[in-house]
């Protein structure tokens, strides 16, 4: 693997008479590690922000909705349960009375066997 090597001039604090050149090396692989570690704190750091935002310019949080809906919603679903529950009720005793009928009943006898 061949390693790149960037050179850079930096020069020195403002001031010095002096002009030092210096050589900053920096690898490739120093560049990617650079790059995961912004791009993390990026990635977490924008979406708190725009949150802690949201919460500022938004003020006090909306009231709760009305919960009436709901209630009229729930008591019509007891109601039909309790309907479907009656039903239920008077198809099994009608099962119930068509299998005491078909076990009261004699059996019809079998016609001979043919030879």
């Amino acid at each position: 693997m061949s390693s790149a090597v960037i050179l850079a001039n930096v020069m020195p604090m403002a001031g010095a008479t002096d002009r030092i050149v210096m050589q900053a090396v920096i690898q490739p692989g120093e560049v990617l590690v650079a790059a995961i570690v912004f791009g993390t704190m990026g990635t977490i750091l924008y979406p708190l922000a725009r949150a802690m935002a949201r919460r500022l310019e938004g003020g006090a949080p909306s009231a709760a909705p009305s919960l009436q809906g709901v209630e009229d919603r729930l008591d019509r679903i007891e109601r039909a349960v309790e309907s479907i529950a009656v039903e239920v009720e008077r198809v099994s005793e009608g099962q119930r009375f068509v299998t005491k009928l078909l076990a009261e009943k004699t059996p019809s006898p079998l016609p001979p066997a043919r030879p």
